[in-house]
Formats: C-alpha cells, sequence, structure tokens
C-alpha cells in the first residue's frame, strides 16, 4: 500500500514537472514571437499615421498654402510633357498620350 502511494505521488511529480516544463516553453516561444511584433505594430502605426494624416486632401491643401504659398499652381494634365533622353537627343512626348495607348 506505502509502495502504491509512494508510486502515485511520484508519477503525479513527474507530470506535474513535465507539464511545467512544456508550458515554460510555450511561455517563452510566446513571448520570443511578441517581442518580434512589437517593432512591427509600431512601424504599422507610424506609416497608418503618415498615410491618414499627411495624404488627407485638407492637409495637402494646408502644406501647400504654409509652405509654398503661390509657387504651386493647377495645371492641365494634358499639358504635362514627358522628356525622353535617346543617346544624345532629347524627345519631348506628351505624357498622358503614353498612359492612354497602353
Amino acid at each position: 500500500m506505502k509502495q502504491l502511494v509512494l508510486t502515485v505521488i511520484f508519477v503525479l511529480i513527474l507530470i506535474t514537472s513535465l507539464v511545467k516544463n512544456s508550458t515554460k516553453e510555450i511561455e517563452d516561444q510566446i513571448f520570443a514571437i511578441k517581442e518580434n511584433i512589437r517593432p512591427l505594430k509600431a512601424e504599422r502605426e507610424d506609416v497608418l499615421l503618415e498615410f491618414n494624416y499627411l495624404s488627407s486632401p485638407e492637409k495637402l491643401v494646408q502644406y501647400q498654402t504654409q509652405y509654398f504659398e503661390k509657387d504651386l499652381i493647377k495645371i492641365e494634365i494634358t499639358n504635362i510633357k514627358e522628356i525622353i533622353e535617346n543617346n544624345e537627343t532629347l524627345e519631348i512626348n506628351n505624357l498622358i498620350s503614353k498612359y492612354s495607348n497602353e
């Protein structure tokens, strides 16, 4: 009877030890993964802030008036030209025709 009780206690201690070690390994893996994710989350938040804040039309107009005053003017997209250098000659083409032909 004493041997049975001692054997059960020993088996329970052994099982508890195995479960504790495997749990510790899983916790270490979770910690490592969270540490790898943390800088990615911060970078994602920075990129989202930059995209949402800086690319809004209101902000772009505000920056135009704040930094460029009247240096920027609106032009028609058909008036934009493309300069291509072939060998030592320059070709000037309409930019819009390039995209409409594709």
